[in-house]
């Protein structure tokens, strides 16, 4: 039997009205869902609250075998959830087992942190036992993005579960199935409690609804630096917590004596995969003058080799892009830097949503698909004379996310990168890496830090309670 049943995607009536999911290589219609209005996401979170604190009381034991099953289901239903991440979101398949991968993970290692110790003893100037433990904040609210659907909706929805809180999750309409429906069916058949998860597929109207919900302490956002920005400030004015995953405009940095040969598939991998849609996407290539020349040229036949199209129905390395409008604002960049000095060395074309993986060469701080992040499959290659220039190069700009350094020498690597303000390090890798056991997060414009992922998860998902006990009624001067 399927998982995801058409007739059992959505347990409640939304207000929002329906919403046709489609197939970005084909734009057929996969399946059609209801939309969240304002009003559902109150009443979600106002369920939510309601069942909140029985299931933090809930025996550690009982909460991560809820989270190991849902671990085991995401492997035993593969097959149909790579399929909808592939069809869905454009995904080729090595990128939907890769997420189902870590999907895996991230349910395992969240059920290793409901037994995790919740809190310190203390020492205290009184005769009484004083010390903390985490609790949980209560119910969070998750919303999550077209690009990596399953990652980027899981690493928040599983801590948060394990920890004894409840969940409200808005994924994106383009991808409300493998980033959420199938999230909710997953969950279901794991033994989850009715009420712990509610899923509410939306636009901007059903985001800042959830932001703003007395009902929901703690928002977990993925998405853009734009939308971060009106996100962090509304908390802000509510004084909730908001963790800020956000964009970015990563660098790799290709030093003189990195080995060419090696470098132009791990380059191409950074600035190519998933169609370049993804926040820690290589956005600058930054090569030692030296190398400069051959690397354009390199990574230009690179690009061209890669075959682009339908990743269900063909073998290929790029898929599409996830809608029109994204196509359009990466061509809109694409052209504006040509149109300013840059020189085109692969791609730049496109049919229907299938965008060629694009090298740009003689790029400088005024190349809009330099200086701005593209989302796309383009790769801007720069020049520097020397790792300071380079340093200062990759420092420069809003975004503080992801950095690849390429060195035969790792010592030097490694004291570059520590010039070099970033959220995320990579000696000899591209920029394009993520384990459900490691802090991620970025700096700046690319959000509020390591906010998801390992201990972090405690810090993002609890809150701190200090306690004290005394045996008698304490006695005061007055």
């Amino acid at each position: 039997m399927p998982l995801l049943d058409p007739k059992t995607w959505q347990s409640r009536t939304l207000a929002g009205g329906e919403y046709a999911v489609t197939e970005p290589a084909t734009g057929d219609t996969l399946a059609t869902v209801t939309l969240a209005a304002a009003e559902d996401v109150a009443t979600a979170a106002l369920d939510a609250r309601a069942v909140q604190a029985e299931w933090a009381k809930a025996p550690h034991f009982v909460r991560a075998a809820v989270l190991r099953k849902a671990g085991d289901l995401f492997a035993a239903h593969a097959d149909e959830l790579r399929e909808w991440i592939v069809r869905e979101s454009g995904s080729i398949p090595g990128k939907a087992d890769f997420e189902l991968h870590v999907a895996a993970q991230e349910c395992y290692e969240a059920a290793a942190l409901a037994s995790r110790p919740s809190g310190q003893i203390l020492p205290s100037e009184a005769p009484r036992l004083s010390y903390t433990r985490r609790v949980p904040v209560g119910v969070v609210g998750v919303i999550s993005p077209f690009n990596a659907p399953l990652i980027l909706s899981i690493r928040s929805v599983a801590p948060a579960l394990a920890l004894g809180n409840a969940v409200v999750l808005k994924p994106d309409p383009r991808t409300a199935v493998c980033g959420g429906l199938a999230l909710a069916a997953v969950f279901a058949e794991a033994g989850l409690p009715e009420g712990l998860l509610h899923v509410l597929p939306g636009g901007p109207e059903a985001g800042r609804a959830l932001v703003a919900d007395a009902n929901v302490p703690v928002i977990s956002f993925t998405g853009s630096t734009a939308a971060g920005r009106a996100v962090g400030e509304t908390a802000g004015r509510l004084l909730k917590r908001a963790h800020l995953e956000l964009g970015g405009n990563s660098a790799l940095i290709v030093l003189e004596d990195a080995d060419i040969d090696a470098v132009i598939s791990t380059a191409a991998w950074g600035s190519f995969f998933h169609q370049g849609q993804i926040c820690m996407t290589t956005g600058r290539h930054l090569v030692h003058a030296s190398l400069y020349e051959e690397y354009v040229e390199r990574l230009a036949a690179k690009a061209d080799s890669l075959a682009v199209g339908d990743p269900h129905r063909a073998q290929v390395h790029l898929g599409p892009i996830i809608d029109s409008a994204q196509l359009a604002k990466i061509q809109g960049l694409v052209e504006s830097s040509t149109a300013r000095g840059a020189r085109l060395a692969a791609g730049g074309t496109h049919e229907k949503l299938f965008y060629r993986p694009t090298v740009l060469a003689g790029v400088d701080d005024a190349t809009p698909a330099y200086a701005e992040e593209v989302f796309g499959p383009v790769a801007p290659v720069r020049s520097f004379a020397d790792a300071d220039e380079a340093a200062a190069l990759a420092a420069a700009g809003p975004y503080g996310l992801s950095l690849g350094i390429v060195t035969r020498d790792t010592a030097r690597g490694l004291d570059l990168a520590e010039r070099i303000p970033t959220g995320i390090a990579h000696i000899n890798d591209q920029t394009v890496n993520d384990e459900a056991v490691a802090p991620f997060g970025g700096i700046a414009a690319s959000g509020t830090g390591a906010r998801f992922g390992g201990e972090a998860n405690l810090e993002a998902f609890t809150d701190v309670r200090w306690t004290t006990v005394r045996a008698d009624v304490a006695p005061y001067p007055f």
